[in-house]
């Protein structure tokens, strides 16, 4: 992992200064005791849907669900805490996420707070059944419930009171049908489509008109199903991760964002950094491992940040933030360290014109994507 050793530019006086990685990191350790919620990018407010306050997040998947490794609960309080302190107040999390330990260990952070001071979202789709001593390969821990997936209006009201069980808390802002799609289910993803578009789609507009959610979407790692929602119900605000990156982003660019920009529905991006793999790690999408052509593409990323003085992971959370449809970016982070370091690379880091520039000059970005700036 290379997270501390970046160079970044910083405003100062109207010029760009660069800024000697230890220099960086003192700013980060000066100013991680606590942060203004203001200091993250926001959202204006005049969107005609709903949109979280905030277009900075935490995702609560790979540490706080457990993903690949077993956290302490002390581990878990203090990646929150963190979180909490540099300002960040939109919390993504889902019933999947370590079969209800997401849930519950950001609950434990959340509901004794005022319920207007943050930004809650979570998923349905599975629902948990008690099974004693159940054990899933994909989370580390023993939860002692299996999933069952059901798209039904039923299982949906179901799943979010649920939910609101096990964070104790009133209410949810955002809910996403989670992982309605192909990488998921195959093709029977297009059955159980059909059930969600009789069921879930329209119980959670009734929901929303009823006051209980203020917007809803999809949450899913591929576009066909996001797409397909846009014509089949009225969502508001979907989630879609691993599909918009610095390095896989066209396909999201020319087709998911130009249908949603057109029924004004946003996105929140999770997965910006692909698993950590822009920030140096194994993972890619979740997988250990990239394609030939991903990890050559991140090397050629690399040189040209280590040209242009700059940290790959600021550029990566930076490009994501950028399109007018995107209302928040939601990384994850396995330690407070990551959680400062993100938050640093949104608030006090610079990224030069001329990075961009050269990204698209050399081929590895498309030239209609946006930039910051």
């Amino acid at each position: 992992m290379q997270r501390r050793s970046f160079l970044s530019t910083l405003a100062a006086g109207g010029a760009l200064a660069l800024t000697a990685p230890q220099a960086l990191a003192q700013t980060v350790s000066d100013r991680s005791a606590s942060r203004s919620p203001d200091a993250l990018p926001r959202n204006d407010g005049s969107h005609p849907r709903y949109r979280p306050s905030q277009r900075f997040g935490l995702g609560g998947a790979i540490a706080l669900g457990d993903m690949r490794r077993q956290i302490s609960e002390e581990q878990a309080r203090a990646i929150l805490k963190a979180a909490w302190e540099q300002g960040i107040r939109y919390y993504d999390t889902s019933p999947w996420y370590g079969l209800g330990l997401s849930e519950r260990r950001v609950g434990q952070l959340l509901y004794p707070r005022d319920r207007d001071s943050y930004v809650l979202s979570s998923k349905t789709g599975r629902l948990l059944e008690p099974d004693p001593g159940y054990d899933h390969p994909g989370w580390k821990g023993v939860d002692n419930f299996r999933p069952e997936w059901d798209f039904s209006a039923s299982a949906t009201r179901r799943s979010i009171e649920d939910s609101l069980q096990r964070l104790g808390v009133p209410r949810l802002d955002m809910v996403f049908i989670h992982d309605l799609s192909p990488d998921h289910m195959g093709e029977q993803w297009r059955e159980r489509f059909e059930v969600a578009r009789k069921g879930a789609m329209p119980e959670l507009v009734k929901m929303r008109e009823e006051g209980l959610i203020k917007g809803w979407g999809l949450g899913v790692n591929t576009l066909e199903p996001l797409l397909d929602t846009l014509d089949a119900s009225d969502p508001d605000i979907s989630l879609l991760a691993t599909q918009y990156s610095l390095l896989k982003h066209e396909d999201a660019l020319k087709r998911a964002f130009p249908a949603c920009e057109k029924r004004n529905v946003s996105l929140v991006l999770g997965a910006p950094l692909n698993s950590g793999y822009l920030a140096g790690g194994e993972y890619y999408n979740y997988e250990r491992g990239a394609p030939a052509e991903i990890a050559e593409k991140r090397e050629r990323y690399r040189t040209l940040a280590r040209e242009h003085g700059v940290d790959l992971r600021t550029a990566a959370l930076q490009f994501c933030n950028a399109p007018a449809v995107v209302a928040a970016v939601v990384p994850g982070a396995s330690s407070p360290e990551q959680v400062r370091e993100n938050v640093a690379s949104m608030v006090e880091a610079r990224v030069p014109k001329a990075f961009w520039a050269a990204a698209k000059e050399q081929g590895l970005m498309h030239e209609d994507a946006p930039t910051p700036g």
